[in-house]
């Protein structure tokens, strides 16, 4: 009984040890602004705006190892660059120093309208 409690006692204050992430909030912050810069690269070839800017991007999540996966979507599902959009954005993060890979997925839920896009886009688009 005794070495339960010890067990116990040893999780519990290995809980409690905070935990350190393999990238600094220094790092983390200079590879986002990096990567939003490199993202701001790639545009919509039928819209003189970025993919950034037009609310394409979803998501986009950096693992410990550099490892960078991004949702992404279409202005329309039957965009004639479909096929080739996500490889132009893997391409465009893979130019980010220190990045391993980069993984970008096609989603469409939920569907892309005018309001995801910055004021910077709908300026641009003189959509006020």
């Amino acid at each position: 009984m005794d070495e339960t409690i010890s067990t116990s006692e040893t999780f519990a204050e290995t809980w409690a040890e905070p935990q350190t992430a393999a990238l600094s909030q220094a790092e983390l912050d200079q590879l986002t602004e990096a990567l939003i810069k490199a993202l701001k690269t790639v545009f919509d070839p039928e819209i003189p705006v970025d993919v950034y800017e037009l609310g394409l991007i979803y998501k986009v999540d950096l693992s410990d190892d550099k490892d960078v996966l991004i949702d992404m979507t279409l202005t329309a599902p039957g965009c004639p660059v479909a096929g080739e959009m996500p490889g132009w954005i893997e391409d465009a993060v893979m130019t980010v120093p220190g990045i391993k890979s980069a993984r970008a997925n096609l989603v469409f839920e939920p569907p892309w309208d005018p309001s995801k896009m910055s004021d910077e886009a709908k300026l641009a688009l003189n959509m006020f």
